[in-house]
């Protein structure tokens, strides 16, 4: 089992930045893997980034150079850096980790870009 809270979220203009915070309730090193996805309103839930336990990472390309997805195991947590916000990237984010074969989710944090 994995509880993970997320934090950070929040309203900001266009071209700001926000930090979203994926707090886990076990040693992340021993995750397969953590992800953000997003969730639009009308849109389906779509695969924002990636890092993997051997911390290799990759980015839908809507998003590549702009956020950037790391980890902090001590704390274990994990983080998305999102920077040059645009309005579309309005949407709810969720914290997810694949243990195999299982898969955990948060329960979302809002982000709103004002344009």
């Amino acid at each position: 089992q994995v509880q993970l809270v997320e934090s950070g979220g929040g309203l900001v203009q266009a071209g700001g930045s926000l930090r979203l915070s994926c707090a886990a309730s076990r040693n992340i090193f021993s995750i397969n893997a953590m992800a953000w996805y997003r969730q639009a309103p009308g849109k389906q839930r779509e695969l924002v980034a990636r890092i993997r336990s051997i911390g290799s990472t990759n980015y839908v390309d809507s998003v590549k150079g702009r956020f950037t997805i790391s980890r902090d195991n001590a704390k274990n947590t994990v983080y998305l850096q999102m920077n040059s916000l645009k309005p579309e990237d309005t949407a709810v984010y969720y914290c997810n980790a694949w243990v195999a074969p299982n898969t955990y989710w948060g329960q979302g944090t809002q982000v709103t870009v004002s344009s």
